[in-house]
């Protein structure tokens, strides 16, 4: 979708049909492109179809024939794609999306060589993409190169300091609060932390919303149930042994799944039965997940549907300015979060 104006004296703009509906340009894009994922309500569409009537919109190139499918390409930049299934969740989610409006990907690793970017870059323009992608493994602050303002650009899962680009990002705080909540929904009041690597975004963001939720319920944030892990199986295991041989927690937050996995495997071996005698979360809701015994409470990563954002902002009709999305972090409620505190689930806003 483009934000130009109708052929003609009148040049109706995007921005009047935001104006007139009172919505942003990217909902008004969203409708007329016929995204019907977006969670925008049949209310918010009235009123933008509407609007496009009253004003007698039309986007530029309206009438005329399309381009055939496949003759535009997104491409999209990883820094690494084989050290974690999600970015291929991702590419899964932004490939799905573009393919609806005809859009091919192309993807390209570059391992963050400065150089092999400027020449993926080069070709893209000289390709005429339709935008370009700039994703990291890990949640971080970049630096994305100088070439990549020559193009639509968003950056996945990553963000620049100077705010130059629009970013979407997991809202690693609010899952990591989502998470704790549940827990003492479910009763649990003496509840445990596994953080991952401190350097590492998620982990200190994920370790925020835990402190936020517990002092949002009245309760101290205690020291003596932090434990640093790895983001690996062996930090679970380990940092669960460190916490049993001084304490006893009603309930053990691990940062991700994969600790959460040695979690299960040193309570088991200390005569405790996860989700009866001690309750366990995990967070990423990786395929493992769903196969531990019990299966594994969690809290979902939402790359598939960052991904899918990309597409319909590089298709969408241009920001004003750039922005950083924070995308939620629903939990995915299975069996592991109960346990010798008592309690039934109550639903936490954004569960699943």
């Amino acid at each position: 979708m483009d934000n130009g104006a109708q052929d003609g004296p009148t040049r109706v703009t995007m921005k009047e049909v935001a104006l007139r509906a009172g919505v942003s340009q990217s909902t008004v894009s969203f409708v007329l492109n016929g995204n019907d994922d977006m969670r925008i309500s049949a209310e918010t569409r009235r009123r933008v179809l509407k609007a496009v009537a009253e004003l007698g919109y039309r986007p530029r190139g309206a009438g005329r024939p399309p381009k055939a499918a496949g003759s535009r390409v997104i491409g999209i930049m990883f820094d690494e794609v084989a050290t974690s299934p999600f970015a291929a969740i991702s590419i899964e989610g932004l490939q799905e999306e573009a393919w609806k409006a005809g859009v091919l990907v192309e993807v390209v690793m570059t391992g963050g060589d400065r150089g092999y970017e400027a020449a993926v870059l080069r070709k893209w323009a000289a390709d005429r993409v339709e935008g370009v992608v700039y994703a990291s493994i890990l949640t971080r602050r970049v630096e994305p190169p100088d070439a990549l303002s020559r193009h639509r650009a968003v950056l996945l899962n990553c963000y620049d300091a100077e705010g130059r680009f629009a970013s979407v990002v997991p809202a690693e705080r609010r899952g990591g609060e989502t998470a704790t909540r549940l827990l003492l929904e479910a009763g649990h009041r003496r509840i445990a932390f596994i953080s991952g690597e401190s350097w590492m975004d998620a982990s200190d963001q994920r370790m925020e919303g835990y402190e936020r939720a517990l002092r949002a319920a009245g309760l101290t944030v205690d020291p003596s149930l932090i434990e640093e892990g790895n983001f690996l199986p062996s930090g679970g295991h380990a940092a669960t042994h460190r916490l049993l041989d001084r304490t006893r927690p009603d309930a053990i937050f691990c940062a991700n799944d994969l600790m959460a996995v040695g979690c299960y495997e040193a309570l088991k071996e200390r005569g405790e039965t996860v989700g009866q005698s001690i309750a366990v979360m995990g967070y990423d809701d990786q395929e493992i997940a769903q196969h531990l015994n019990p299966p594994l409470t969690t809290v979902l990563l939402p790359h598939r549907e960052m991904g899918q954002w990309c597409a319909a902002h590089i298709l969408g009709a241009p920001d004003a300015g750039a922005t950083m999305l924070r995308m939620e972090c629903p939990a995915v409620v299975r069996g592991s979060h109960f346990g010798r505190s008592g309690g039934s689930f109550a639903e936490v806003p954004g569960a699943r």
